[in-house]
């Protein structure tokens, strides 16, 4: 569980370097290839996305520049899923 704001950016680059690794397995291996590595990670993304759902929830929301960063690039990343 995230508990900090420190946890809570080691779990946003977490995610990112997830969504880029499933992105990348996408590219190199086509539809049925490496199936239990994209599952593996597709799960370890959902977890990811709750637990900052359920940090996000527990503070002030702060909209700012930032925030509207990591907004979008959450979305791109639900649209890859």
């Amino acid at each position: 569980m995230i508990t900090t704001v420190e946890e809570y950016h080691h779990a946003q680059e977490e995610l990112r370097q997830l969504e880029e690794r499933l992105h990348r397995i996408q590219q190199q291996h086509p539809l049925g290839a490496k199936g239990f590595t994209k599952a593996g990670i597709r799960k370890m993304i959902a977890r990811l996305h709750e637990e900052l759902a359920v940090y996000e929830g527990k503070r002030p929301v702060k909209l700012g520049r930032s925030a509207d960063a990591v907004a979008g690039s959450q979305e791109v990343g639900h649209a890859e899923l």
